[in-house]
C-alpha cells in the first residue's frame, strides 16, 4: 500500500461554510489520507474539528494529529506585522500550512522554520493491512 498525501488547495474550501469545511477535512482523513491544506482554518473551526474527532473516535478511527506551519512566525517587528495582515486581508488564510493525518498513521509531527518531521506509527505493510480490515469493516 502507498501513503497517500493529497493537497487541498484553499481555493477548493474557501467558499464552504465552516461547518462543511470541517466535515469535508475530516471525511478526507478518514479515508487514511493525510492532508496537505494552503493556508490554514480559522481557530473555531480548528477548535471545531478537534471535537468533531472526539466524538467519532471509535475502533476504526483513532482520530487525527494536526499541525499548522506559518511562513512568517510571530515576528516583533512593526513593518513585519503590518505585511502580514495586510496580506491576509486581501488573501484570506492562505499563508502557512495546515497538515491533518489520521492518528492510526501519524503519530507525531514536529515543525520548527526549517522541516517538518512526520512520524509514522508504523511500518508501510501494517498500516496496509489494518487500512485494508478498516475498509472492509465499513463496506459490510
Amino acid at each position: 500500500m502507498s501513503l497517500t498525501l493529497q493537497f487541498v488547495p484553499y481555493v477548493q474550501i474557501a467558499d464552504l461554510g465552516s461547518a462543511r469545511r470541517v466535515k469535508k477535512l475530516l471525511d478526507l482523513v478518514k479515508q487514511d489520507k493525510i492532508i496537505l491544506l494552503e493556508g490554514r482554518l480559522e481557530k473555531q473551526e480548528e477548535a471545531d474539528l478537534i471535537e468533531i474527532t472526539m466524538e467519532e473516535i471509535d475502533d476504526a478511527f483513532t482520530g487525527i494529529e494536526l499541525a499548522v506551519i506559518n511562513p512568517q512566525g510571530d515576528s516583533d517587528n512593526v513593518v513585519d506585522k503590518l505585511k502580514s495582515g495586510f496580506a491576509n486581508m486581501l488573501l484570506g488564510n492562505r499563508t502557512g500550512m495546515t497538515i491533518i493525518g489520521p492518528a492510526n498513521i501519524v503519530a507525531e509531527i514536529k515543525q520548527n522554520p526549517t522541516k517538518i518531521e512526520l512520524m509514522m506509527k508504523e511500518g508501510p505493510q501494517k498500516v496496509a493491512k489494518v487500512a485494508r480490515k478498516r475498509r472492509m469493516k465499513r463496506n459490510k
